[in-house]
């Protein structure tokens, strides 16, 4: 992304611009309304556009729409403005004192892998004499500028590539804290590993890049690579290192101020590493610092020394960047020692400081110095649902104190009489005026006003005898020294006009570094090797996977398969490996950045640039590990701003898709995001494993199935007026994609179309939470949620819970959870666990992946991305579609807002939505080409139905041979929201019919062919009804979709024949082994196999539906017809295969009935005992045959279906011996499992004597360790 400024002008700008185009923005207001944004709302005027931006923080409005634009040479002229008033009522919540006096107008463009985008942002509210207006137009003219010269700052596309220092030779890494000059003996390279007995000293080598962070913002100013520090080894001249001999270099600590973070300490490490080398050539030596030759124009004995107090203890909000020290709860006041040895007292010692107070009153810090005020800090109140958890405060800029060598600084809390009031210091500065006079300590000087003066200045030390020399370390990588001759009063020159560092080294006071837990450093060389093929030749870059190395060889697995499956070129690196090299062996997201960035330069050509980057790996606020159970194994980027629990204190992986200069320091909207980048949240290897075999499974044969042409949209109801909204939005929503998109069935759970309930912890829908999850285990491509939400759930009435994520099981039909609601999955706190995280881990259900928010969302914002980022993941207009990574890429980049900032990708960034390939046709009906007149589906009709697959240009694919389902449903209902709260009118919608027939049947080269008779129940108005069609290729992975929205539905088939013979129907329990009065688990499923010859009803006449009644409870039926299918080219006979949830443990009955397409009814009934999850229950265990000769089987009944299982049989003699034994996973979709066979042979293959031998069979589940055994008896013949 590329961020540009242009001035607008409202004058006649010169004759060398041309090529002007006019424009003009309408501005259509709403009056004032509350919108939620997470726990608080606010009320405000809206527009009707998606321009509208709303700043949480300074209670502001903004106006922010992409205009039309040919290149950057163009200027903008506003040509008209219209206002409107609007009175103090109408502006709601906004701060009146923070609406700007003018329009504040602004052009930015953003440029996202050469695509330009230009916004113009603009205030819709100004302030003057008069009152407040509001815009209603605006007229603009886009004028180019051939005096401008095209934009210079975009992505380097030079190839630079390099070899990284640490390809070669032996490299050893040690650590230190602080800045300042440190001494390298002998002895403490020998506890580095290196063998001092033949090092020739010369060829000593120290390289690092100090513990500065590396700038947030892209530039140049950060090494690429660890660079050589100069040192000075005392010895080295006779080429033998003695044991007197010794190395001092300058070693930058992490106690560097930052800009950017506005702390201290650097906010990933609290060490800085430091590289050793004795292999190559000669070192890099510190210089002789060259003294200008001329006169002084200033001269200094005394320099500003900085002294801080900061520690990083709390983080308040448990988000952002600002982490505090001292808390000021129990005791109110708190002293902090700060030494200035040799101070000019004469001169104020000057004080900056920033605390915090979290309190629901006023509150205040009184700071003292010397037992003299300094200043006072007042804190507002923090009103309750404000969005705010915490103010900041400063001491004015100009706060001063008279010092002395010793000083104490006192702050006082004052909590306003409010116990639970607390305040917290984050960081103290102090500047004072010391005498340049040596005391026996090395130190730090420089002058600060340096930078605004011209000149020579000349330093005077005084005290000087141990002071040997003086560093210059302004540049760390070209040090130079001053030498000192044991001169009691020493001077040096330097040129004034920047400030230049140095340090006084005093021979009694070096500091000593500490060798790190791992010394030894592997060779590497990600700069010069990562676009090298197997075969050592260039090759372009994809996809980059980035994980700690001990979830590599997950992490492998997932680009083997893409490497494979996606023709992708994909490389695996651990971020151990990308700090070595791109930050001198410090975590730091900017390495990361660094890295990805480096890839993203030199790829061959603009258009083979890196397009997908996995962070494999969890995410916490806390980079240092502060707090229990810690999930920082990838760094996300982390917002400045860490009061605010909404959408300002954002986290977001954009920031390793930033690869344009200047970007990256993101502090409100911004957009041009170059690379989709995702985030699998895997905290070990299991759960590595897991989600990984989740991607493969997505792609598997067995995940191809006609639930890829389902997509569910779920809306919240309005719980209070301004939701009415949400299921407005979302009830469009699905219109749009049924026009769009007409093979996708579209289901619409509108939550207040349901009947709410009362219950004794409030409001619940209880069937429409029935609905999510059945449609959840029935499969959808898409789950699409717009409402309220949080770490624990979907909307008030608790449609979605925490464990409901767990619980899910929905093995290889994963969808893509789309939440736009408040930080559903807000991964990057571990000490809290959201209900969307165990969404995604579930590792035989929940979702592939997930479109979601880590914060809290503006509701306004989220109605309008929703169908932005919708239009973009099902690509309205085109078959071609991008993965989910890249769609919410593009869909950010179109109409970047701080909103859209909180909204984060989980998952297999590379993933593509399952969607099937175009075509199948409807050809003929009753053996009429549809192209004539056809016959209607009339009630008791039979229909016979062909048609063809074929590709999207209608060409038959005649070599094409497979299976196709096939649903047809009655024409389309109209049903209405009940207004259940009371907040909203009702609202009518319309959804799909009745499914009217459920079948399969065989594709023989291109063309398929089926029967069935239409149910006497469909609604007898004709009006047009909907086929879908989907098929897949045998033993091939090829999916193909179609629908056909022309068939007419209505009427009565007057000639129908006559029949009075019910159905038949056999009852099973998760498999057709099953005996009424076993065993099942807490979520067993429901086998129901019917037949009839005129086929089964599901077209849900009254009275007529499937259903299967639990323990006689009639008031609360589960309807099946939506699981019934009929058998491959038979519609005669189908199957229902219904999953129950929870249920209790003990005895139970099912009773079905069902109808045939003439309302004959069948009931039948099956009993069976659920036992508990929690351990395994093993019955029936036996070997069949038994006796046996040569083959037997080992079989059990369990009570853990569609979960894997450790099994293990040991075979052994009477007298306790084993003689055999097998280990293996086996995962059943029912009760009983007879995988494991045996030969009769021990385990060296040799046949086993004739007698009776024992087993014992042990199941361990690979879920909790549970484990259960059993000991039986086998004879060999």
């Amino acid at each position: 992304m590329k961020n540009r400024f242009f001035t607008l002008s409202l004058l006649i700008l010169p004759f060398f611009i041309f090529a002007q185009y006019n424009g003009t923005i309408v501005i259509n207001w709403f009056p004032a309304k509350k919108t939620n944004i997470g726990d608080y709302s606010v009320r405000i005027p809206t527009f009707d556009t998606n321009a509208f931006q709303f700043d949480p923080i300074n209670k502001t409005i903004i106006y922010s729409s992409p205009i039309k634009s040919n290149s950057f040479n163009e200027n903008i002229i506003i040509n008209n403005v219209t206002y409107e008033n609007i009175t103090n009522e109408e502006l709601g919540d906004l701060i009146i004192g923070n609406i700007p006096s003018t329009l504040n107008e602004k052009v930015t463009t953003t440029i996202s892998r050469d695509v330009t985008t230009v916004f113009l942002t603009f205030s819709p509210l100004v302030k003057d004499n008069f009152g407040i207006k509001k815009v209603t137009s605006i007229a603009y003219s886009l004028v180019q500028n051939s005096n401008r010269t095209t934009n210079t700052n975009k992505t380097n596309t030079t190839q630079t590539i390099s070899n990284s220092v640490l390809s070669s030779g032996n490299w050893y890494q040690f650590q230190i804290k602080k800045s300042g000059v440190y001494k390298i003996s002998r002895s403490f390279l020998q506890q580095l590993g290196l063998s001092t007995n033949a090092i020739d000293p010369r060829r000593i080598k120290v390289y690092g890049n100090g513990g500065k962070m590396i700038p947030l913002t892209n530039n140049n100013s950060y090494p690429l690579d660890i660079e050589e520090t100069p040192i000075e080894v005392i010895g080295e001249n006779d080429g033998v290192f003695n044991n007197e001999d010794y190395i001092l270099f300058y070693g930058e600590g992490t106690d560097t101020w930052n800009t950017e973070s506005k702390t201290f300490n650097n906010l990933y490490e609290d060490e800085s590493y430091y590289y050793i080398t004795i292999d190559g050539g000669t070192g890099k030596r510190i210089q002789t610092f060259t003294q200008p030759s001329g006169n002084p124009t200033l001269s200094l004995s005394t320099f500003d020394d900085t002294q801080f107090h900061e520690l990083d203890q709390i983080n308040i909000g448990q988000l952002g960047r600002q982490w505090f020290g001292e808390k000021f709860d129990i005791n109110n006041e708190q002293e902090f020692d700060f030494d200035f040895p040799n101070i000019d007292a004469t001169i104020p010692v000057k004080i900056s400081t920033e605390t915090a107070s979290a309190a629901f009153t006023p509150t205040s810090f009184v700071v003292s110095a010397n037992n003299s005020p300094v200043g006072t800090i007042n804190f507002p109140a923090v009103a309750n649902n404000s969005g705010i958890s915490f103010y900041t405060g400063n001491l004015p800029s100009s706060a001063t104190f008279l010092g002395s060598e010793k000083n104490k600084i006192k702050y006082t809390y004052n909590n306003g009489g409010v116990p639970n009031a607390i305040g917290y210091l984050d960081y103290i500065k102090v500047v004072a005026k010391r005498k340049l006079v040596g005391y026996g300590k090395q130190f730090h000087f420089q002058y600060d006003n340096a930078f605004s003066t011209i000149g020579i200045v000349e330093y005077t030390l005084s005290n000087a005898t141990a002071i040997n020399q003086i560093w210059d370390i302004t540049e760390l990588n070209a040090i130079r020294k001053i030498e000192n001759n044991n001169q009691n009063q020493f001077s040096f020159k330097a040129n004034l006009g920047e400030v230049r560092k140095y340090i006084a080294l005093d021979t009694n006071d070096y500091l000593t570094p500490t060798v790190s837990k791992k010394s030894k450093i592997a060779n590497q060389n990600i700069k010069g090797t990562i676009f090298k093929n197997n075969q050592g030749q260039f090759q372009d870059i994809d996809y980059l996977i980035i994980t700690p190395h001990f979830l590599i060889n997950q992490a492998e697995k997932l680009a083997t398969f893409h490497r494979n499956y996606s023709n992708l070129n994909v490389k695996v690196i651990s971020t151990e490996s990308i700090y070595h090299e791109f930050a001198s062996g410090k975590q730091d997201i900017g390495a990361i950045r660094n890295c990805i960035k480096y890839i993203y330069d030199n790829a061959s050509t603009p258009n083979k640039r890196i397009k997908y980057v996995n962070l494999f790996g969890d995410a916490s606020y806390d980079y240092k590990n502060r707090i229990n159970n810690n999930s920082n194994l990838v760094p996300i980027y982390h917002s400045l701003i860490s009061n605010a629990t909404g959408e300002s204190s954002f986290a977001s992986d954009d920031f390793f898709g930033l690869m344009d200069t200047n970007e990256g320091n993101i502090t409100s909207s911004f957009g041009g995001i170059d690379i989709a980048v995702g985030r699998m949240i895997v905290n070990d290897t299991k759960q590595a494993e897991e989600m990984v075999q989740k991607v493969i499974d997505y792609h598997d044969l067995k995940s191809y199935g006609n639930w890829r042409n389902n997509f569910v949209l779920i809306g919240d109801d309005s719980d209070v007026p301004s939701d009415a909204s949400l299921q407005e939005k979302q009830s469009s929503l699905g219109d749009l994609i049924t026009t769009e998109k007409p093979f996708l069935n579209v289901s619409k759970i509108l939550l207040d179309s349901y009947i709410q309930e009362a219950s004794a912890g409030g409001f619940r829908y209880p069937k429409a939470r029935t609905d999510i999850f059945n449609a959840f285990e029935k499969g959808a491509l898409v789950f699409n949620y717009l409402g309220h939400g949080g770490e624990d759930g979907l909307a008030a009435e608790r449609i979605w819970e925490k464990s409901d994520g767990q619980n899910l099981n929905n093995p290889f039909k994963y969808p893509l959870f789309v939440t736009i609601t408040c930080e559903f999955s807000r991964f990057d706190n571990p000490l809290r666990p959201t209900a969307g995280e165990y969404t995604y881990w579930n590792p035989k259900g929940g979702a592939i992946a997930m479109i979601t928010t880590i914060r809290s969302i503006g509701q306004f914002s989220a109605e309008n991305f929703n169908p932005l980022l919708t239009r973009n993941l099902l690509s309205f207009g085109s078959n071609t579609y991008v993965s989910m990574a890249e769609a919410l890429r593009i869909s950010k980049n179109t109409n970047p807002n701080s909103s859209t900032n909180v909204v984060v990708f989980i998952g297999d960034p590379a993933l593509h939505l399952a969607i099937a390939k175009p075509k199948i046709n409807l050809t003929k009906v009753n053996d009429i080409a549809i192209s004539q007149p056809i016959d209607d589906f009339k009630s008791l009709a039979k229909m016979k139905l062909s048609g063809e697959v074929t590709d999207e240009n209608n060409n038959l694919l005649s070599n094409y041979n497979g299976e196709i389902a096939t649903i047809i449903t009655d024409k389309l209902v109209t049903r209405n929201t009940l207004n259940n709260d009371g907040n909203s009118p009702s609202i009518p919608f319309s959804v799909l019919g009745e499914a009217i027939f459920r079948g399969n049947a065989t594709v023989k080269n291109g063309q398929f062919k089926f029967s069935f008779v239409v149910p006497r129940d469909i609604r007898i108005p004709v009006g047009n009804g909907k086929i879908s069609f989907y098929s897949k290729k045998d033993n091939a992975l090829e999916n193909q979709t179609g629908q056909n929205t022309t068939i007419r539905i209505g009427g009565i088939n007057e000639n129908a024949v006559a029949d009075n013979i019910s159905p038949k129907v056999k009852l099973y329990m998760n498999d057709e082994n099953f005996v009424s009065g076993g065993t099942t688990n807490q979520s067993p499923i429901l086998i129901a196999q019917l037949e009839d010859e005129n086929g089964i009803n599901t077209a849900s006449g009254i009275g007529h539906d499937i259903v299967a009644i639990l323990d006689g409870d009639e008031s609360n039926p589960f309807v099946l017809n939506d699981y019934y299918e009929t058998k491959l080219d038979d519609f005669t006979s189908g199957t229902v295969r219904f999953p129950f949830r929870n249920l209790s443990i003990g005895l139970h009955t099912i009773t079905i009935k069902a109808w045939d397409v003439y309302n004959n009814p069948v009931i039948s009934e099956i009993q069976f005992l659920v036992v508990g999850n929690e351990s395994i229950t093993l019955t029936n265990v036996l070997n069949y045959p038994n006796p046996f000769v040569n083959y037997t089987e080992f079989w059990f009944t369990h009570n853990r279906p569609f979960e894997p299982l450790e099994v293990q049989v040991q075979v052994m003699t009477i007298t306790g011996k084993v003689v055999w034994s097998k280990n293996q996973i086996i995962t059943t979709d029912g009760f009983l499992s007879r995988e494991i066979k045996w030969d009769g042979k021990d385990d060296f293959g040799d046949r086993l004597g004739k007698g009776v031998y024992v087993y014992r069979l042990t199941v361990k589940s690979s879920l909790n360790n549970k484990k259960a055994e059993k000991i039986e008896k086998l004879v060999i013949l």
